[in-house]
This record gives structure tokens, C-alpha cells and sequence, in this order.
């Protein structure tokens, strides 16, 4: 869990709120596009600000 909240700290991102989104979406996801939910690949959703996540 440190070395996850460390990666997204590293890449400039809200760990909260990197973490938040990864859980809500991984489910859904296909296995193909997984990498969109790397720390440094990731994007956060248009609407949800770091505090709603």
C-alpha cells in the first residue's frame, strides 16, 4: 500500500483520490485497459473533484 500511494505522490497526484477511483473503476475495467489506472497514466474523471472521491 506505501509503494501505491508513494507512486501516485511521485507522479503529482491526490493519492486519496487516485485510490478512491482505481477501486470504484477496476471491476469494470477490461483486463486490456488496466495501465489507464497506473499512477502515471491516470487521469482524473471530469465531475469528481478530490474531495468527492
Amino acid at each position: 500500500m506505501y509503494t501505491l500511494i508513494g507512486s501516485a505522490k511521485l507522479n503529482g497526484i491526490d493519492p486519496q483520490a487516485w485510490l478512491a477511483d482505481v477501486i470504484a473503476r477496476i471491476a469494470d475495467l477490461p483486463v486490456s485497459r488496466l495501465p489507464e489506472l497506473l499512477p502515471w497514466n491516470w487521469n482524473q474523471p471530469e465531475g469528481r473533484s478530490a474531495e468527492a472521491a
